[in-house]
C-alpha cells in the first residue's frame, strides 16, 4: 500500500434471509422508541406492521413516518423530525429504499444538533455531536446507504441534491433481508441494481480507492453480472434477490470509503432538476462517462470487464475494458433503461440547464474522484452526448 488507508462501517451489519427477524432485539439496545421512516407502500405491504410486532415483542414502542413519497426532500426531513421529537423517540429505524434511509438519516443528524439539513451543506453549521441512534433496513438491493456516511437530500428551495457525508451518518446497524427486496418490481429492481453497479465501478475506478475497497468492488460487480437480470426477469428468484441485496451493501461499503466519481457528480444534477429517479439518472449516464473516462483508467476498467464476462479473461486490457462499456450497455438494454430523450425530458430544456448541471456536478466534489478529470465544457459535453445516447450500438 502506498498510503495510509481509512475504512468505515456500521457498528453491526446483520445480513441474511429473515434478518428483519432481529429487529426488535437490535432496537431493544439502543433506546425504548423508536420512529419509522418509511413510505406509504411499506405499510400497505405489511411490512410495517412486522416490523412493529418484532419491536413490541423486544418491549420497544414505536412510531411511524410514512411521508416519504420521492427521492428524499428537505421537507419530510423536517416532518419526520417534528414527529421524533413529538412523540418522545430516542431512535430510528429506516424501513425502504435509500430515499427512507437518507431521510433517517438526515433526521438524526438532526435530532441531536440542530438546525435544518441545508445548513450543513452550506458549512453554516458543524457538526458536533453523534447522530440519534440508527437502525437501517433496506427493501431495496441498490443504494448500499444501510452501511454508508452519506445522505442525499434535496433542497426544494434551490434545486440542488444535497450531498453530506460524516462518519457520524454511518448508522448504527445495517439489517439487510433479502426477503424484503421480493416485492421490488422490475422497473425498480433495474434502477436499484444499476445503482449498485455504479456504486462498484465507481468505488475500483476512484482515485481514492484502496484495497479493502477494491475487494468489495469487484465483488459486488461479479453478483450484480451473474444475478441481476436474474431478479428483473423473476422477482421470486430468492438466491439472485440474495445474491443481490448482498452486492449493493458490498457497493455501499466500497463507495462509502473510496467515494464515487463523475457519474455521480452528474446524475444528481439531473435527478434534481429533471426528477428522473438515481439509479436511472445513473444509467442513463453510466456508458457515455466510461467511454469518456477509459483513457485514463484501461488497465483498472479492464479488471471490470473480466469481472463482469469472464470470457474475456485472456484478452488484452484494451478489449476487455471495452468489453466492460458493452456489457453495460447491455445490461442497461436488456433492463429498458432509456436515454434522456426517450424518458420525455424536452431538448430545449436539457439543454438550457446543461450548464447549470454542469456547475452543480463539479461543486459536489465527486468528479475530482474521476481517473479522468472533467472540466467544465467536458461534462456539458457529455450531457448533449447522453440525452440521445443509444444503448444498442456497439462500442
Amino acid at each position: 500500500m502506498e498510503r495510509v488507508a481509512r475504512f468505515r462501517i456500521p457498528s453491526v451489519v446483520v445480513y441474511g434471509r429473515g434478518a428483519l427477524g432481529r429487529v426488535g432485539e437490535e432496537a431493544r439496545r439502543l433506546g425504548a422508541k423508536a420512529l419509522i421512516v418509511c413510505d406509504a407502500v411499506m405499510e400497505r405491504l405489511g411490512a410495517v406492521a412486522e416490523c412493529r410486532a418484532h419491536l413490541a415483542k423486544a418491549g420497544v414502542e414505536a412510531a411511524v413516518y410514512t411521508g416519504v413519497n420521492t427521492e428524499p426532500i428537505d421537507a419530510y426531513v423536517d416532518e419526520a423530525l417534528a414527529m421524533y421529537r413529538v412523540e418522545g423517540c430516542d431512535h430510528l429505524i429506516a424501513l425502504g429504499g435509500g430515499s427512507a434511509i437518507d431521510t433517517a438519516k438526515a433526521v438524526a443528524l438532526l435530532a441531536e444538533n440542530g438546525g435544518r439539513i441545508a445548513d450543513y451543506h452550506a458549512g453554516e453549521r458543524t457538526i458536533r455531536r453523534p447522530s440519534a441512534p440508527l437502525i437501517a433496513v433496506p427493501t431495496t438491493a441498490g443504494t448500499g446507504s444501510e452501511v454508508t456516511d452519506v445522505t442525499v437530500i434535496t433542497n426544494t428551495a434551490t434545486a440542488v441534491k444535497m450531498m453530506i457525508k460524516h462518519p457520524t451518518l454511518l448508522p448504527t446497524v445495517a439489517l439487510v433481508d433479502p426477503l424484503l427486496t421480493v416485492s421490488s418490481p422490475p422497473a425498480v429492481t433495474a434502477s436499484s441494481g444499476l445503482d449498485a453497479l455504479c456504486h462498484a465501478v465507481e468505488a475500483y475506478l476512484s482515485r481514492r480507492a484502496q484495497p479493502l475497497t477494491d475487494a468489495l468492488a469487484l465483488s459486488a460487480v461479479r453478483r450484480i453480472a451473474g444475478h441481476l437480470r436474474r431478479a428483473y426477469a423473476n422477482g421470486q428468484d430468492l438466491e439472485a434477490r440474495e445474491a443481490m441485496a448482498l452486492a449493493a451493501m458490498e457497493a455501499g461499503m466500497a463507495f462509502s470509503n473510496a467515494s464515487v466519481a463523475l457519474v455521480h457528480g452528474m446524475s444528481r444534477p439531473v435527478g434534481a432538476l429533471f426528477h428522473v429517479p438515481h439509479g436511472i439518472a445513473n444509467a442513463m449516464l453510466m456508458p457515455a462517462v466510461l467511454e469518456y473516462t477509459k483513457p485514463a483508467c484501461v488497465a483498472r476498467l479492464a479488471v471490470i470487464g473480466r469481472a463482469m464476462c469472464p470470457d474475456v479473461a485472456g484478452a488484452s486490457d484494451e478489449e476487455a475494458a471495452e468489453e466492460a462499456i458493452r456489457e453495460i450497455k447491455r445490461l442497461c438494454r436488456d433492463l429498458a433503461i432509456p436515454n434522456l430523450q426517450a424518458w420525455g425530458v424536452a431538448e430545449k430544456d436539457w439543454r438550457e440547464k446543461a450548464s447549470k448541471m454542469a456547475d452543480d456536478a463539479l461543486a459536489s466534489g465527486s468528479p475530482a474522484n474521476n481517473p479522468r478529470v472533467p472540466t467544465r465544457e467536458d461534462i456539458v459535453a457529455l450531457y448533449e452526448v447522453c440525452y440521445t445516447y443509444d444503448f444498442s450500438a456497439e462500442t
